[in-house]
């Protein structure tokens, strides 16, 4: 398949229910009425990964004085990070180990921030139950607990495998499956509340210029700057960061086969009454006939001391049970009832949850909608310069698993941007990180690595044949 560029972000879009509490300061915002002409440092997308590179270069003495400009399509935030799970859970046992620690530092990252900001986002630190339904998986993921155990041990000590029925039944999991993984070291949290938190504050500290409503329609490029065309006008820089995910290659058509769209659904369930709160988020792996490369994910929200304390299911995933293609997909303005079917009925077959559920056949939905993920060809986020592009960097691609991994992978690209400008050699600098595990070297950007990964399958063949994450790895 010859990937099509990624469409822009729809002007109209399904409605998360992380939206259903917006930040008042920041609907509509424009800092300037009118559009800047010009910028030192351009920044493309606010969603976690956009927010944390403001903060970043706000924090960074290099970059003092410098004019940041933040362009987003529509509101802030109303792209893949306010409509995801609300997970910032590591994987770790499928993973390479420089990767499991690096996200296991980005979820501390995270953890830190909101709470020495006291930021009102519903943090909740919690272990990760991944659940196996599968003789086949469950095995796999033994080995890989056990392999992890062998090369990272410090790691490895974090994850449990349970299989013991009645084990299964504290995790409040159906004896129906096979086995799970606890792993330690996971927070759940309202998404879009943490990353509007961080940009009202910059924009409220003189320290972005954030433009919403003011989608970039092309990127066109001299020997010293990039010009970005807008439906405002257009803003020259010398830098520009893309913090543009499963959209990238709308703006970088040369990663269109690297970076591919693929939407995803999602819903905010109402528990059976008088449940009680669910003691981890959860990912459940090849249930009810999923595909193995599948996973659906679920977090539960508060039932007290928070706006709305309803214990709402945030459950996403049932990719397998759409009707409509997802592969490719930009539009994130329309629900699939097949995978919102099986969203509405999955939890009642696959948890044993508490509270009055006999008779029950689904769950009433108060939110349903969909959203945009950036699939990686090779399973790894994409980032550093885009090759061949003076002052044009990347920082996208993360295969539906952003929040464990956007805000470090923000700060990292904020480091070779300003580094260079001081006269780093970007090369340098990047093993100088590897080596440091401040960020790993399968994430670094190279025309080796593109090279490589599209000795790959496709993104839609690899989904289609249920390649999963871990042999991509």
């Amino acid at each position: 398949m010859k990937y099509e560029r990624a469409a822009l972000p729809t002007p109209t879009s399904t409605s998360s229910f992380w939206h259903s509490e917006p930040n008042a300061f920041l609907l509509g915002h424009r800092t300037t009425d009118e559009l800047p002409t010009e910028a030192d440092i351009v920044v493309v997308g606010s969603g976690i990964t956009g927010s944390s590179v403001a903060r970043f270069l706000a924090e960074d003495e290099r970059a003092k004085g410098k004019r940041v400009v933040m362009l987003e399509a529509r509101e802030a935030c109303w792209g893949a990070t306010g409509r995801n799970g609300g997970h910032c859970q590591p994987l770790l046992f499928d993973r390479a180990a420089d990767v499991a620690d690096f996200e296991l530092k980005n979820v501390a990252a995270v953890r830190s921030y909101i709470e020495t900001h006291n930021v009102p986002c519903e943090w909740r630190s919690v272990s990760g139950c991944r659940t196996f339904w599968s003789d086949k998986l469950m095995a796999e993921a033994e080995r890989e607990v056990t392999y992890l155990n062998k090369i990272a041990p410090d790691i490895g000590q974090r994850v449990t495998i349970i299989k013991d029925k009645e084990a299964l039944k504290e995790h409040c999991v159906s004896p129906d499956c096979v086995g799970a993984t606890i792993t330690q070291g996971a927070g759940s949290l309202w998404p879009y509340k943490l990353v509007t938190f961080v940009l009202e504050k910059l924009v409220k500290d003189g320290k972005l210029n954030l433009q919403t409503k003011t989608p970039v329609t092309q990127i066109t490029s001299s020997d010293s700057k990039h010009t970005l065309h807008t439906s405002r006008g257009t803003i020259e820089a010398k830098t520009v960061i893309l913090a543009t995910n499963g959209y990238t290659s709308a703006l970088i058509p040369q990663f269109a086969d690297l970076i591919v769209p693929v939407r995803a659904e999602m819903s905010a369930l109402l528990p059976p009454k008088n449940s009680t709160i669910l003691p981890d988020s959860y990912g459940m792996v090849g249930a009810l006939s999923q595909p193995d490369n599948n996973d659906d994910y679920l977090i539960q929200r508060p039932y007290h001391s928070v706006p709305n304390p309803a214990g709402h299911l945030m459950f996403g995933g049932g990719r397998a049970s759409g009707i409509l293609p997802t592969v490719g997909i930009s539009d994130d303005s329309v629900i699939d009832e097949g995978s919102a079917a099986y969203l509405r009925s999955a939890l009642l077959k696959v948890l044993s949850l508490s509270g009055e559920t006999q008779g029950l056949k689904e769950l009433e939905a108060v939110a349903q909608w969909t959203g945009i993920m950036g699939y990686s060809r090779d399973n790894h986020p994409w980032v550093g310069k885009v090759p061949d592009k003076e002052g044009l960097w990347l920082c996208a691609g993360y295969t539906g698993h952003g929040m464990p991994n956007g805000t470090l992978c923000g700060k990292a690209v904020v480091d070779m941007v300003l580094g260079e400008e001081a006269g780093e050699d970007v090369i340098q600098r990047q093993e100088q990180m590897v080596k440091g595990g401040e960020l790993p070297k399968s994430y670094v950007i190279s025309k080796e690595r593109i090279a490589k990964a599209r000795m790959w399958p496709t993104v839609e063949v690899q989904d289609r044949e249920g390649i999963s994450a871990t042999s991509r790895v």
